[in-house]
């Protein structure tokens, strides 16, 4: 038998001030296998605590984050900003009571949203899809996302490009596809990039395109599993 010391492990980090719910969830991954716990606590401020003084060994992969703590602030954007750009990856599991603060979760780089309502079974899909570099959505979050009046009007080519590049297309390949020249195509995504400005919501890579497709219900966030 290989020695726990030497096994590959994905790390996960929970943060939820629900203690029977914390408990349910770390049993959840424990059963895992290829998951371990590297930490579990009731807020994110007691997280960061940690975080500051864990060894790389320790460091988690995966944050299990709920947003809302009873009777102490919501969870920051600019906090979620700074663990995905510190290379952190994100799972919200929220009751979903502040549909704008999730929002603005998603678009501060976290990689999937489950509701508490939704089953066991999803949200361990959910982790794994989330360690794995993919997203993840509940219907109902990307049913909530996509009625926002924030997201930017864009024409019928506007997204079609859009979803196509977000999808992984090459730019020469979304041109193809929708039958113009390339510098079209890529006046098209210009323009998109424009009208995500002008909402306040800067896009300048492909990686915050997608991001942006997928927060504001363009892109199927199953469609990778099918």
């Amino acid at each position: 038998m290989i020695p726990e010391e030497a096994r590959a492990f994905w790390r996960v980090a929970i943060v939820e001030d629900h203690l029977l719910q914390r408990r349910r969830t770390e049993e959840l991954l424990r059963a895992q296998e290829g998951l371990r716990i590297a930490h579990s606590c009731e807020t994110l401020p007691q997280f960061l605590g940690w975080l500051r003084t864990a060894t790389v060994r320790d460091r988690p992969h995966l944050l299990v984050l709920d947003l809302m703590v009873d009777r102490r602030p919501s969870v920051d954007p600019h906090t979620v900003r700074a663990l995905v750009d510190a290379g952190l990856r994100i799972l919200v599991i929220s009751a979903l009571a502040s549909p704008p603060l999730v929002k603005n979760i998603i678009r501060a780089g976290a990689g999937g949203v489950v509701s508490k309502r939704d089953s066991e079974e999803d949200i361990v899909s959910a982790v794994w899809a989330v360690l794995r570099r993919g997203e993840w959505m509940t219907t109902e979050l990307a049913s909530v996302i996509a009625g926002d009046p924030g997201r930017p009007a864009l024409s019928i080519q506007e997204e079609r490009a859009l979803v196509l590049y977000a999808s992984g297309l090459t730019l020469d390949a979304v041109a193809a596809s929708i039958g113009v020249k390339r510098d079209t195509a890529k006046q098209y995504l210009d323009r998109v990039k424009a009208k995500y400005a002008a909402a306040g919501r800067p896009v300048r890579t492909k990686l915050d395109l997608g991001r942006a497709a997928w927060a504001d219900g363009y892109v199927d966030p199953y469609a990778s599993d099918s």
